[in-house]
């Protein structure tokens, strides 16, 4: 069976132009995972590879199925400024590897906590998991493969992951609309949840 790698790079490459800069970022248990930095405008956008090498499976089966089970690659778009967002490389490898250490299946709607700030400085210890499809499409792999999906990250405040678990991650995109947030911005306070 074909490494998968290889075939996301290139479709990170098509969607975002070469990356400037890459890291890597290996776990003991784990398999190594890169972070890619895309520059676009006053954007940079950080994508991991690696996390869709191995397929996610469900934490309560007894046997993981080498071959079946959802695949995904991360996405994290900033509007860097004075912001160090550089430093998130590794926090976003932790967070791609945690299927492989942790048995999580990461998936829309999930919430994603680091443990401290995305980087020095951040008003945001965790990320929401959007719906792929819109900066990268999904990679069709080779049946009896799923596809590759590319799930971008939204950073949270605490007290917006905190309104998230009660009131659903939904709610809280509807209340990002509605109130104007810029979700690229490193340092924007928590949106008005009462």
């Amino acid at each position: 069976m074909a490494d998968v790698l290889p075939l996301v790079e290139a479709r990170l490459c098509t969607a975002l132009g070469e990356p400037d800069a890459r890291a890597a970022v290996t776990f003991l248990g784990a398999d190594r995972v890169e972070v890619l930095r895309f520059r676009e405008g006053d954007i940079v956008r950080y994508a991991t590879l690696g996390m869709s090498a191995q397929p996610m499976s469900d934490p309560t089966a007894v046997l993981a199925d080498p071959v079946k089970g959802p695949r995904a690659e991360l996405l994290l778009s900033v509007r860097p400024g004075d912001a160090d967002t550089d430093k998130v490389l590794r926090p976003l490898a932790v967070l791609a590897a945690s299927p492989q250490v942790e048995g999580v299946v990461v998936a829309p709607g999930a919430s994603l906590d680091v443990g401290g700030p995305l980087w020095p400085g951040a008003p945001f210890t965790s990320v929401l998991v959007a719906e792929p499809g819109g900066l990268v499409e999904d990679l069709e792999l080779d049946e009896p493969l799923d596809p590759v999906r590319f799930l971008p990250l939204l950073p949270m405040t605490p007290n917006e992951a905190a309104w998230k678990r009660v009131h659903g991650a939904q709610a809280l995109q509807e209340r990002w609309l509605t109130n104007g947030t810029d979700l690229r911005d490193p340092s924007r306070g928590s949106v008005p949840l009462d």
